[in-house]
C-alpha cells in the first residue's frame, strides 16, 4: 500500500498531533513553531532526490524548507525552483559587486545578460510550467539556467570571482531539472 500524506489515516494522525500540541504545549507556546515531518515525506524526498545528479544536495535543500513536509513531487520541484532563484540571487549579488568595483570588467558586464535571462526568462518559465504540469518546459527552463551560468563562468579565464556561488546555482538548477524530468516519466 502506498503512503499518502492526504490519506484519511494521516489526516487523523495530524489532527491528533494538533490536539496533543494544544493540550500539552499550549502553555509554553511551542505549537506555533512545531512542524510535523512524517517518515513518508522523508521517503518521498529520498526517492525523488535519488533520481537527481546531486542527491545529498537535493535532500538537504528540500529538508531545509518546511513546505517539503506536505509537498508531492510537483511541490518538491517548485520548492527547488525557489532554491534556484535564491542561489541565482546570491551569485548575482556577487556579480553586481564585481561590476561596481571594476566598471571596465567586460566578462562581468557580459555576465549581466546571462543573469538577466535567468531572472526574466528561465526561472519564470519553470515556475509557469510547473504550475501547468508542463514538466518538459520546466526542465528546459532549469537547463537554461545551467547554460546561462556556464556561459557566464566561461567568460572568466580561471573562473569567476564568484565561482562558488555559480557552482551552487549550477548544481541546484540541475537538481530542479532532474525533478521535472522525474515528473515527465
Amino acid at each position: 500500500m502506498k503512503n499518502n500524506s492526504n490519506s484519511p489515516s494521516t489526516k487523523v494522525l495530524i489532527f491528533l498531533v494538533q490536539i496533543v500540541c494544544l493540550v500539552v504545549f499550549l502553555p509554553t507556546s511551542h505549537c506555533n513553531r512545531m512542524t510535523v515531518f512524517f517518515p513518508m515525506d522523508a521517503n518521498l524526498i529520498a526517492q525523488t532526490c535519488n533520481q537527481t545528479p546531486y542527491p545529498d544536495l537535493c535532500v538537504s535543500t528540500l529538508q531545509s524548507d518546511p513546505r517539503s513536509a506536505k509537498a508531492d513531487v510537483k511541490g518538491l520541484g517548485i520548492i527547488m525552483v525557489d532554491a534556484v532563484r535564491a542561489k541565482a540571487h546570491e551569485a548575482n549579488l556577487r556579480l553586481e559587486d564585481l561590476i561596481n568595483r571594476d566598471v571596465g570588467n567586460v566578462p562581468a558586464q557580459d555576465c549581466r545578460f546571462n543573469y538577466d535571462d535567468i531572472f526574466q526568462l528561465d526561472i519564470p518559465q519553470a515556475v509557469e510550467a510547473f504550475g501547468k504540469d508542463d514538466y518538459k518546459s520546466a526542465e528546459l527552463g532549469m537547463t537554461n539556467v545551467v547554460a546561462n551560468e556556464d556561459s557566464c563562468e566561461k567568460r572568466f579565464s580561471g573562473g569567476s570571482p564568484f565561482k562558488d556561488e555559480s557552482q551552487a546555482l549550477h548544481d541546484v538548477a540541475y537538481v530542479a531539472a532532474a525533478i521535472a524530468k522525474v515528473l515527465r516519466s
